[in-house]
């Protein structure tokens, strides 16, 4: 009877974790961040039910990878949901095509996740968004730079003004050597360096992010202007794209500089925050606060680890889907990034304008 019990409660366990797991699509293989999910699937995060990409040889080499079966594999996300029936669908294809992936999805009650930006411009974006709203689903944005612990700390300091003032300046810097030279896929090449498919170069690339954070960090607000510089340093290997950009935003008291760029001679995603009194400084591996005025020392904290389902993209999905975590405002949310593509958007037009853009 001792053994029939814990039989029962291994089983009961068993079948609880199966029913925990979220069934996910994947529409397109063709971004080489889709390691991560495929990753998350061989942890047991998630469940892959069905992946959509019509370039076969590219979905072989990852099925091969990853050890996953050819039966999951669909020519079209039309195809592929409804065979599998997932709760969500990831979208790992050209930003361009996120759109698509909504326009699919949305009728049919399944929630969307796109790699970031949400769109390559404001009119797809508010589409996207109206359908989201009226089928009543999440449509999230992923960032590698949620996942800091460093960025939560940041947002947790800031909310204590008492403690460290309120936002004047903001510099975050983005990027790395260019997608080719650090060896990016030539299916991800084929639409990353595409100024209709990506909607620009490293303006788009890595400008999201720090247009993802300074949104967060100020709460939702817009800025009151827009202004940028996007210049061609190596216009022999990105001919049709920008692969450097500088935008200034400018907020009733606060100003961002977003320095975005396929230059850098190392990667980096570094943010530094500055108040009339202090200072913060956080990336992926460091947390550094400087409080008071002249003299005062710069102090290197422990970085805090993020509660578990917040800690990675395809947990919190999960969290968000089975109505754990309420995702409105947060750096992955649709309100956040509706402000990120329009910020883009305005980069882009004064660059080619040459002049001071108003929200």
């Amino acid at each position: 009877m001792k053994y029939q019990f814990i039989l029962l409660c291994l089983l009961f366990s068993f079948v609880s974790s199966a029913q925990s797991k979220l069934r996910v699509g994947v529409d397109g293989l063709t971004h080489d961040h889709v390691g991560q999910i495929l990753s998350s699937h061989q942890r047991g995060d998630i469940e892959i039910v069905g992946i959509a990409e019509s370039n076969v040889d590219l979905a072989r080499r990852y099925l091969k990878r990853y050890n996953l079966p050819e039966s999951i594999l669909f020519a079209s996300l039309e195809k592929m949901v409804n065979k599998t029936k997932p709760e969500a669908v990831c979208a790992f294809n050209s930003i361009l095509e996120h759109k698509h992936t909504v326009e699919v999805c949305a009728p049919k009650g399944i929630h969307v996740m796109v790699e970031k930006p949400l769109a390559t411009n404001t009119v797809d974006a508010n589409q996207m968004a109206a359908l989201a709203r009226k089928n009543n689903i999440h449509l999230l944005t992923n960032y590698e730079t949620t996942w800091y612990q460093s960025h939560k700390m940041a947002s947790d300091f800031l909310k204590n003004e008492n403690d460290i003032g309120e936002i004047n300046k903001v510099v975050i810097r983005d990027g790395h050597r260019g997608p080719q030279e650090i060896g990016c896929s030539k299916e991800f090449l084929s639409w990353l360096t595409d100024p209709i498919k990506n909607g620009g170069g490293a303006v788009i690339d890595f400008g999201c992010y720090g247009a993802n954070l300074m949104t967060y960090f100020m709460k939702g607000q817009k800025p009151i202007s827009v202004s940028a510089t996007l210049r061609q340093l190596k216009p022999d290997v990105y001919p049709k794209v920008d692969d450097d950009a500088t935008i200034v935003l400018t907020y009733p008291d606060a100003t961002a500089i977003l320095e975005a760029s396929w230059n850098w001679p190392f990667d980096r995603k570094d943010t530094e925050i500055y108040t009339k009194t202090s200072s913060i400084f956080a990336n992926s591996k460091t947390f550094k606060v400087r409080k008071g005025i002249r003299d005062a020392q710069e102090q290197e904290m422990k970085l805090l680890p993020l509660p578990k389902g917040e800690n990675d993209s395809f947990l919190y999905l999960t969290e968000v889907i089975r109505g754990k975590i309420d995702p409105r405002n947060s750096l992955s949310s649709l309100e956040n990034n509706l402000i990120v593509v329009e910020i883009l958007e305005k980069a882009i037009q004064s660059a080619k304008e040459g002049k001071i853009i108003e929200f």
